[in-house]
């Protein structure tokens, strides 16, 4: 199977430069043709009498007869007598036009919003909103969050369902956390599809401003044609083309914005500290009063920059869009500047019939800052910064009388300003991405399209400490530095043939296609130490002394998978009141053992439309009433291609048996498991959708039900027969269930005043329900998730068999004795000291996950002016405050602590070493007013060429209503087994403050 693979990916990386250059040949070249006599005219919008290019003009019953508007939305056109015209433009209802005598007409066309905001991205293709059977949730350009926004995510946060999308990190870096309906895999991932146009990318691939809808297919059975990548959900993203061909046009926009933390720890300061020496306490007094969080942070100024172009007309046209974004952070010398084009070129041919599509994507990312002294993520450096400067002594200073960095002994106490100006980072990502595709309609029902893409991107960074870094002082490593590299390369190939059809009170389509997609990645690490001179950087890592020492360290590594699949889907309607839809995807991947190479995804969905029945006729009020029902089965593969095959590490000391041989170096790593396959979820999802008062109110509500099987698990295996004493085996069971809700009301509408409000409503419950399967079963019917690091050192979270995930496991704190020692509830439920305490007197407290989300948006717009306020919030969770664990003990005066340290707790005043106790889980419940914009849109036709303009203010993350103690009770990670950790160190989440203006020529 894997020869045919590899196989099948040298073909088509021959194919590639010839399918490109046919692309580029067809683009380029189209028929013309004519008939007999002429007559002229011009099209124009009713609502703004603008003309309109691009429109389509045919003579009816000659479908090959025709023309199109020009840019000033005139044509000209040869026709019969007793001829008919039919106009078509997309956002516009069709009209037909009786020539007669007519020689010079003027058409005004009605615009069709509601035929916009009725189709849907489904898989592989659109549906009409109303035919659609699935979960699926769109949102359209004029919906998204307006203002900063960090991603793709961040414009429908809020808006969509049971997607949950936060942002624990104010890192100008980091990327929003999203999660569409819970948790679904222990050693997979849970994270959903992203597709761009079709093409497998991410939440960054394109600008925001770039996007002209987002989709998301969130049941099993919308889901089900992408197979083993859709366990996750699908989100699929759409960009803005000018599939019009309507007149050039120029549109700029740009903003910029200043940032603040979003709530600063209150510390003790240095007066703090010489009123606790009065009073007896013993803490160091340097002299100084030195606010160290101060020293670390500034007042950042961000601005972004977007540039669109669109021209052509009905037969050829163009979309090209540059973006510009220079992002700093709160910190000190920490900041991203990121480059994305695009052009995008759209051709027909043969009266239509070939279209053809050229996409190309230069995405380029710069970040430059300070870094930790090894190759470790650049937001946890921060973090640990940001650690350094909440126990830094208040008293202290930043510098010594002779300028030096004030360095202090103590074990991990470090001068946080020392460890930003004595490090340098620097990291450069580049993307290419290359897409071009055919579509064919032989006759008006039929249609094929060939999709190919490539796509390209690589990572070089590198990051140093100099001769005064905190390095030197506490490991001797006289500088520091190091090289990491990454190239990944992935092919797409598709071709989809789809018919549809449509006779007296039926219609329906049929899909077939066939995928295949085939990705190889490579890395590369170096790293040194012990240099002649910190100005090498990591330029010359050769010069490292560590190298001769033989403490030098390199490393590489390169992986490639294949994947192909064959689908196809039907859909029928009968009457528009009866609906179906059936898939199935058969799908091969070389991540899998040799025996489950070929998996198998079937869906099917119902749907009824009430409101269309006769007997609802009387009931003018309901404009739409929909039931729908599905079922569908999704897979999740396996991170590492590798898994399934045996694997050996290499080390000179040791060596093995293999094939019955001694063979010095190497050491079994892996086992062999020729039955590895991927986990499969089977999802239930049934809803219903409504609409009442001609859709000024409508939503819908779904309840699903999910069970994940054959969990991928390491399980203990004998050695031998084994080589090693654990394998990675399709074991367990994971069960979701929840409930949405989405509610849209209109309760303001006239010419001059409208008001938009949505609601969104979302309940998840997970539970694990076996780790075992026939062969095997697992050491223990629980693992541990999480770490509350040095120097408690226990895991926080378990996940049990037969209970929810998201759970501690804490010792359960109920007072402090008379010494100030924590008292703990034993297994037995009796009230012990804490020296007394054994690790099973743990218990389950608090949960991590959220038991609702909610959302609220609203959108007003009077005249010329807009306002939009979006809110949301978590209820039903608890957190673990690890600053409140860490910093909220008095025991340690070397370090600082919170200002609440001193208070009494029950009367007493806390006298312990640091301990994982339930005291720092608290309810983690709030609402924020999360976006504010209020937007100004000026007079038409203010500035001669200007078509648009529109300024605006916004604020983000403007005010949060919780109880929680710590800095955002939605700073902190939601996924994986370990949610609701509120980290010490983390990079704080920000309040933005944004000015911005958009111009359309």
């Amino acid at each position: 199977m894997r020869r045919k693979l590899s196989k099948h990916i040298k073909t088509l990386s021959g194919y590639l430069p010839g399918l490109m250059t046919l692309l580029l040949f067809l683009s380029g070249n189209a028929i013309a043709f004519s008939a007999d006599r002429q007559i002229t005219g011009t099209v124009v919008s009713s609502e703004d009498k603008n003309p309109l290019p691009g429109v389509t003009v045919i003579i009816k019953g000659n479908n090959t007869a025709g023309t199109s508007t020009d840019a000033e939305g005139k044509f000209k056109l040869t026709v019969g007598e007793n001829a008919t015209l039919i106009l078509s433009y997309i956002g516009y209802v069709s009209q037909e036009i009786v020539v007669g005598a007519q020689s010079n007409l003027s058409i005004a066309l009605d615009p069709d919003q509601k035929q916009l905001a009725e189709v849907v991205v489904i898989g592989y293709g659109t549906q009409k909103k109303g035919d659609v059977t699935s979960s699926v949730a769109s949102v359209k350009s004029e919906d998204f969050i307006k203002g900063t926004v960090r991603d793709a995510a961040q414009l429908i946060q809020g808006k969509v369902a049971g997607l949950r999308i936060t942002t624990p990190s104010g890192s100008p870096t980091s990327n929003t956390q999203i999660n569409l309906r819970g948790i679904n895999s222990i050693n997979g991932t849970s994270a959903p599809l992203i597709l761009i146009d079709g093409i497998p990318g991410d939440l960054n691939t394109v600008a925001p401003e770039d996007i002209e809808s987002v989709d998301v297919l969130k049941d099993g059975s919308a889901a089900a044609i992408y197979g083993t990548r859709a366990t996750g959900g699908v989100i699929l993203i759409t960009t803005r083309r000018n599939r019009t061909g309507s007149r050039s046009t120029i549109e700029y926009s740009n903003y910029v914005n200043i940032q603040t933390i979003a709530s600063r720890p209150k510390l003790l300061t240095g007066d703090d500290y010489r009123q606790k020496i009065k009073e007896g306490i013993d803490y160091k007094d340097y002299g100084g009063n030195t606010d160290w969080l101060s020293e670390i942070m500034q007042k950042p100024v961000s601005h972004n920059h977007n540039l669109t172009f669109f021209g052509g007309n009905s037969t050829t046209n163009f979309t090209g869009s540059v973006n510009y974004r220079n992002w700093e952070g709160i910190f000190l010398r920490s900041g991203q500047n990121r480059f994305t084009g695009r052009a995008d070129l759209n051709h027909a041919m043969f009266n239509n019939k070939l279209k053809t599509n050229l996409q190309i994507i230069n995405r380029v990312t710069k970040t430059k800052g300070a870094v930790s002294p090894g190759p470790e993520n650049n937001d946890e450096a921060y973090g640990y910064i940001y650690r350094q400067a909440m126990i830094r002594n208040p008293t202290d200073r930043v510098k010594t009388e002779n300028g030096k960095w004030q360095e202090r002994d103590g074990y991990f106490y470090e001068n946080p300003v020392s460890r930003i100006y004595e490090s340098d980072y620097d990291a450069s990502f580049k993307e290419m991405r290359m897409s071009g595709s055919l579509d064919y309609a032989p006759i008006s029902d039929l249609n094929f399209k060939l999709l190919v893409s490539n796509v390209q991107n690589s990572n070089l960074e590198g990051g140093s400490t100099s001769f005064n870094h905190t390095n030197t002082l506490l490991n001797n490593q006289n500088a520091t530095a190091y090289r990491n590299t990454y190239a990944n390369n992935q092919n797409l190939l598709e071709f989809t043939g789809n018919y549809a059809k449509s006779f007296g009170k039926h219609r329906f389509t049929l899909l077939g296609g066939y995928s295949w997609q085939d990705a190889t990645y490579e890395t590369f690490s170096a790293s040194n130490w012990d240099f002649p001179t910190d100005a090498y950087d990591w330029n010359n890592l050769g010069a490292g002394g560590a190298l001769q020492k033989g403490q030098a360290v390199m490393s590489s590594n390169k992986n490639k998978w294949q994947l192909a699949g064959f689908f196809g889907r039907l859909t029928y309607s009968l009457d528009e009141k009866y609906l179906f839809m059936a898939s199935v995807r058969r799908e091969g991947s070389s991540r899998f053992g040799f025996n489950n190479q070929w998996g198998t995804f079937p869906a099917a969905s119902v749907g009824w439309r009430i409101s269309k029945e006769k007997f609802m006729e009387s009931l003018t009020g309901v404009s739409e009433i929909k039931l729908r029902a599905g079922f569908g089965v999704t897979g999740t593969i396996a991170n590492n291609p590798y898994m399934s095959q045996i694997s050996y590490n290499f080390d000179r000391s040791q060596g093995a048996f293999i094939g019955g041989k001694w063979v010095p170096g190497f050491i079994p790593a892996r086992n062999f498991n020729p039955d590895l396959r991927w986990e499969k979820k089977e999802e239930i999802n049934a809803g219903v959708d409504f609409g009442f008062l001609k859709n000024r109110i409508n939503g819908s509500v779904d309840f699903y039900s999910r069970k994940v099987k054959d969990l991928l698990y390491n399980f203990p295996v004998p050695v031998p027969p084994y080589l090693t004493n654990s394998m990675l085996i399709n074991a367990g069971t994971m069960e979701n269930q929840g409930l949405e809700v989405l509610l849209n009301v209109v309760p303001i509408q006239t010419t001059k005043l409208q008001w938009n409000s949505g609601f969104t409503y979302s309940t998840n419950r997970n539970k694990l329900v076996s780790l075992s399967n026939d062969q095997f079963e697992a050491a223990n019917d629980f693992f541990d998730a999480g770490y509350t690091g040095e120097p408690i050192q226990v895991s926080t979270h378990r996940v049990k068999v037969g209970e929810p995930i998201g759970r501690f496991f804490v010792l359960k704190s109920v007072g402090l004795d008379e010494k100030g020692g924590w008292l703990i509830e034993n297994k037995d439920g009796k009230v012990i000291s804490i020296a007394d305490a054994k690790p099973e007197d743990r218990q389950y407290y608090g949960n991590g996950i959220p038991k609702h989300i909610l959302g609220w948006n609203n959108s007003v717009r009077y005249k010329n002016f807009d306002l939009a306020v979006n809110m949301r919030g978590a209820f039903g969770f608890d957190i673990l405050n690890f600053q409140s664990m860490f910093y909220n003990n008095p025991k340690n005066k070397a370090y600082n602590m919170l200002s609440t340290a001193y208070d009494p707790i029950g009367g007493k005043v806390l006298n312990n070493d640091l301990v994982y106790v339930s005291n720092y889980i608290e309810k983690g419940n709030y609402w924020k007013i999360d976006n504010v914009t209020f937007g100004y849109t000026l007079p038409a036709n203010l500035i001669k060429g200007m078509k648009n303009a529109r300024v605006f203010v916004s604020g983000l993350n403007l005010i949060t209503i919780t109880g929680y103690t710590g800095i955002d009770p939605e700073g902190v990670s939601m996924t994986g087994f370990a949610p609701g950790s509120d980290q010490r160190d983390k990079y704080p989440t920000t309040r933005t403050f944004t000015a911005g203006l958009s111009v359309t020529f």
